[in-house]
C-alpha cells in the first residue's frame, strides 16, 4: 500500500511561462544540486521524495527543508514499503559498511544497494509527471563518485527513457516526449559541490548518511559520508553538517 503527502508552494514561484520539471529530491547532496541545476536552466521544480522503508527519517526531513528553501512549486512525499522485501542494508537489519577506503567504493555492488529502487522511483516520478503534463524529469544519479549501483549508470538511464517514451500517452501520440535529465552523471563529488555552491545550494540543509545516530547525526564512516567528506575536502572547505566523530583522514 502506498500513500502520498503533498506540499503546495505555488505562492513562492508564480512564473506561469516557465517550463516545468519533476525532480527526484532525496534530501541529499546530489539531488539538491540537481534541483538547483533544473531551476538554473529555467525550469519550475516539482519535487518528489520517497519514504520507502529506509532505516531512518533524516533524509525526508532534509528533503522537506530543501523543498521549502528552494521554493519548489509542489513537493510530494510518496510512501511505499520496500522494506517488506528486504535485500538491502538500507531497508533491512544487516550492517552498513563502514570505514572503507574511498578507492574501494564503486567496485562490487554493495549491500546498501536497494533492489530496483531507482526503477520504482522513476516510474512513480513518471506517473506524476504524466498527470501534470510534464515531460522533463531530473534525477541526481552519478556514475563516477558513487557506490557502484547499477541503476546509476548511463546505460540504465537511457534504457528507462526509451521505455518511458513507449509507455506514456503523450509520447506515444507524439505530443510530448519524455526526457530523463542526469546533469551530474559524469561529475566527481567535488565538481557537484562546486557547482551547487555556485548556484547557492545550502548544503547545511542536506543529509547523505546511510546509518545516522538515533537523533539524526551523520556517522561520518559509511560510503555516503566518506564520498561527501572527500568532495568538500577537495574543495578546501568544511562540510557544514555535523558528524558523530571527526574524520581522521578522508582518502
Amino acid at each position: 500500500m502506498s500513500s502520498c503527502s503533498d506540499f503546495d508552494f505555488t505562492m513562492n514561484n508564480t512564473d506561469a511561462s516557465a517550463p516545468r520539471s519533476v525532480v527526484l529530491l532525496s534530501g541529499g547532496l546530489d539531488s539538491s544540486t540537481c534541483a538547483a541545476i533544473a531551476r538554473d536552466l529555467g525550469f519550475d521544480v516539482y519535487g518528489i521524495s520517497f519514504r520507502y522503508g529506509q532505516r531512518h527519517a533524516a533524509e525526508i526531513a532534509a528533503a522537506i527543508r530543501l523543498a521549502q528553501a528552494m521554493h519548489v512549486k509542489r513537493h510530494v512525499i510518496v510512501d511505499i514499503d520496500l522494506a517488506q522485501f528486504g535485500g538491502s542494508a538500507l531497508t533491512g537489519h544487516c550492517d552498513v559498511p563502514k570505514k572503507r577506503h574511498v578507492e574501494e567504493i564503486g567496485g562490487d555492488i554493495p549491500v546498501t544497494y536497494v533492489p530496483a529502487r531507482n526503477t520504482v522511483f522513476l516510474s512513480l516520478a513518471l506517473a506524476w509527471a504524466e498527470t501534470l503534463d510534464i515531460g522533463d524529469i531530473f534525477i541526481g544519479v552519478n556514475a563516477l563518485d558513487y557506490s557502484g549501483y547499477p541503476d546509476c549508470r548511463p546505460e540504465y538511464i537511457a534504457a528507462f527513457e526509451r521505455m518511458a517514451n513507449l509507455a506514456t500517452k503523450a509520447a506515444v501520440e507524439g505530443t510530448r516526449p519524455v526526457r530523463i535529465h542526469t546533469p551530474l552523471i559524469s561529475w566527481s563529488k567535488a565538481a557537484i559541490i562546486r557547482r551547487g555552491l555556485e548556484l547557492g545550494v545550502d548544503y547545511g540543509l542536506t543529509f547523505s548518511c546511510y546509518d545516522p545516530s538515533p537523533d539524526g547525526i551523520a556517522c561520518g564512516r559509511c560510503d555516503a559520508c566518506l564520498l561527501r567528506l572527500r568532495g568538500f575536502a577537495e574543495n578546501g572547505i568544511p562540510d557544514p553538517i555535523p558528524y558523530q566523530q571527526c574524520q581522521e583522514q578522508v582518502q
